[in-house]
């Protein structure tokens, strides 16, 4: 009987560590933060990207996304929050500093965190997924939308032992959480003042991977290595703000026009091409609404038909507006993505005039009677022998003569015909 009872507990014993789950202790090595400071667009998959390799590549302990987000867009923030699940090594997600937030896609990137802690004073959430420009606004498709996002939130905070109801309302109900309020509703594991307090804190604390599997953080001594952007980065990220990148084309538009109008300056053509390459660049990472791509089209046109045609402003005036309604919907994206009223206004009335003004100066030039050369002297800057250059006023011009002029003679103008001059020597 008590050989019975001796084989029965150790068959319990042996099942129950059959089905206890090992817990994994993170390998001591630094710590990678990556910067997350902007909105989330396709740049910051590749940054996220690059960062993770970085931690393969240096062992690291756990990477800290510094986290200060007002949203971006949904496809951008799918694509980095799969790269984070997949990171063999602890995400560790941190917004500061204090006043910073984690709003919109930013709230389900603190969410993908193995650990999510806030410093004093930022918020979080208001994650309501935006109608794009040009859909639309039916109550069934709002419906579809928010319920995906709510879905995906719920497994997202779920999986890390998070409140999932509390995430859904920041889903379904737009509502933003301080740090204290996210904490109290089970949204973040912590509220720590700084970095170092973090780390003190995570040292020897058990977090659960989205796989479900069970880990002990060792930080405790560990460095911080800032990923390093890459110039291609820093330069792209600077410019994925769509309100620096309509200003560069605009500039970059006025100088190409200024070069086309004054050939042979070269400086206004060489920092036109540079600006409005940059600018073009810029907006290619973001959804383009064609709307808007119309409607400036449609204003440039405009404008040159106000500088050929009198017709008092009407057409300039409506140039300004088809330019201000083509920046608005130019981008096709959340609000912090979409170019400000107060940019397009800016950009597009000193556009307006400034092209207005290029235009008519053109046109009037190439307009202007040519009769005042009439019996004007030059200078020859070439032998005449019947065909070569003078120099009037200036400029050079073609010219033609029946008695042969040697270089540096004067002459006298005769006629002109298209842009070519008829001339005689000068006693």
């Amino acid at each position: 009987m008590r050989l019975t009872w001796f084989w029965f507990a150790l068959v319990c014993v042996g099942s129950a560590r059959l089905d206890a789950q090992p817990v994994a202790v993170s390998t001591p090595g630094p710590i990678v933060a990556i910067p997350l400071e902007s909105v989330v667009h396709p740049i910051t998959v590749e940054i996220v990207g690059h960062g993770i390799e970085l931690a393969k590549q240096r062992s690291a302990a756990a990477i800290l996304v510094r986290l200060n987000t007002p949203g971006g867009l949904g496809e951008a923030t799918r694509q980095t929050i799969e790269k984070l699940l997949a990171c063999p090594v602890p995400v560790v997600m941190f917004v500061t500093p204090s006043g910073g937030r984690a709003a919109s896609a930013g709230f389900f990137l603190l969410q993908a965190g193995d650990v999510a802690a806030m410093a004093p004073g930022t918020h979080t959430g208001a994650a309501t997924p935006v109608l794009l420009f040009g859909q639309p606004v039916e109550p069934v498709l709002r419906k579809k939308l928010e319920s995906d996002a709510a879905a995906w939130v719920r497994s997202l905070a779920g999986a890390r032992g998070r409140s999932a109801e509390a995430a859904e309302l920041a889903v379904l109900e737009a509502k933003s959480f301080t740090e204290q309020e996210a904490f109290r509703q089970k949204l973040i594991d912590l509220v720590v003042r700084d970095e170092s307090e973090l780390l003190a804190k995570l040292d020897g604390r058990e977090i659960t991977r989205f796989d479900g599997r069970k880990q002990i953080l060792r930080l405790a001594g560990s460095a911080v290595i800032n990923y390093p952007l890459s110039l291609r980065e820093r330069v792209t990220s600077a410019l994925a703000d769509p309100n620096i990148a309509f200003l560069l084309v605009a500039v970059g538009g006025i100088l190409l026009y200024v070069e086309a109008s004054m050939p042979g300056v070269m400086l206004p053509g060489v920092l036109g091409s540079i600006l409005m390459l940059l600018g073009l660049g810029a907006l290619s990472i973001l959804p383009i609404n064609f709307t808007g791509v119309a409607l400036l089209l449609l204003a440039l046109a405009l404008f040159v038909l106000e500088a050929k045609f009198a017709s008092h402003g009407i057409l300039g005036a409506g140039g300004a507006v088809a330019m201000t309604l083509g920046a608005i919907l130019l981008v096709d994206g959340p609000p912090e993505l979409r170019i400000r009223t107060t940019t397009a206004l800016a950009v597009s009335i000193p556009f307006a005039l400034i092209t207005l003004l290029l235009v008519s100066l053109v046109i009037r030039s190439q307009a202007a009677p040519p009769w005042n050369f009439v019996q004007e002297t030059g200078v020859a800057f070439t032998d005449l022998t019947p065909e070569g250059k003078v120099l009037l006023h200036g400029e050079y011009w073609d010219a033609i003569s029946r008695t042969p002029v040697s270089k540096g003679q004067s002459v006298r103008v005769l006629a002109i015909e298209g842009l070519r001059l008829h001339v005689e020597p000068l006693a």
